[in-house]
């Protein structure tokens, strides 16, 4: 026991269970598992985000798409090239700037994001579900201000 008590020590009362990125860890790690569990069309999370911003744009470059899903750009090519493999978008030189490519989302990826539409909105729904309506709203504002 008195190993146990000079480990304690040496950590300066850190406690994993007390701090902050175990807890969001956990919580990542429950809606990925949901999110896997529901989503159509066998999508990662990522390859869902960068469908449904070009859903929502129709075309940006790879770099804007990136930033738009808060990805890096060797993740973000990643994600394209494997939705271009799938026919979920096409890509073609930037018109005004030939060094950039722009994305756009096909009519097939369209359709993807028309029928993941409402399992996406459950997945959001569930993991949440231990939070009342309020708490819900109050998380994600939270998130917001420090993600």
């Amino acid at each position: 026991m008195a190993g146990a008590r000079a480990k304690a020590a040496a950590l300066g009362g850190y406690r994993l269970e007390d701090q902050v990125g175990f807890h969001l860890r956990r919580a990542a790690q429950r809606h990925a598992a949901i999110f896997a569990g529901r989503i159509t069309d066998d999508l990662t999370p990522t390859q869902w985000a960068a469908l449904v911003k070009l859903a929502e744009f129709e075309s940006l470059s790879q770099n804007l798409l990136g930033r738009e899903t808060a990805m890096d750009a060797a993740t973000i090519k990643g994600v394209v090239d494997r939705l271009l493999k799938r026919g979920f978008v096409a890509v073609s030189p930037d018109p005004d700037d030939a060094r950039r490519m722009r994305v756009s989302i096909t009519r097939i990826g369209l359709a993807a994001v028309e029928r993941g539409a409402p399992a996406a909105t459950a997945i959001t729904a569930e993991t949440l579900k231990p939070l009342d309506a309020a708490e819900r709203r109050r998380l994600v504002e939270l998130l917001k201000r420090i993600g």
